[in-house]
């Protein structure tokens, strides 16, 4: 066998080598990502299940919370608005609720209402 013939042989194997880690791991990331999916999708039912049963207007909310989007983010077009999270806490003032956000260039943000005299208003905006 000639020197150029080993080379051959060794770059062959490197690059089978190379193929399949990339889809090994592709497999394994598929997995995460589905369940990622799974959970985030579940969590959202759970919120939106909790605010409807505390007796907030889930509408009425979405509202709020877009609002309070729009006032402190001015002219970002949003592609997604979410529940994420109900914190009913002793109290209808230490009652929270939070939103994710996602805008038209791909960014995520997080927005917490909270209410002060029934209103819900805008504790924040979390990048």
């Amino acid at each position: 066998m000639s020197a150029l013939e080993i080379v051959a042989v060794i770059v062959a194997v490197l690059v089978l080598l190379a193929v399949g880690g990339a889809v090994a791991n592709a497999r394994r990331r598929a997995p995460r990502a589905q369940l990622e999916a799974t959970v985030d999708e579940a969590n959202r039912a759970l919120a939106a299940a909790l605010a409807a049963d505390r007796g907030w207007e889930p509408g009425d909310l979405a509202a709020a919370a877009r609002r309070a989007f729009e006032a402190e983010r001015p002219g970002v077009e949003v592609r997604e608005q979410v529940l994420v999270a109900v914190l009913d806490r002793p109290g209808t003032d230490l009652d929270e609720a939070v939103f994710r956000f996602v805008t038209a260039d791909g960014d995520e943000a997080r927005l917490r209402l909270g209410r002060s005299g029934g209103e819900w208003l805008s504790r924040g905006i979390e990048a």
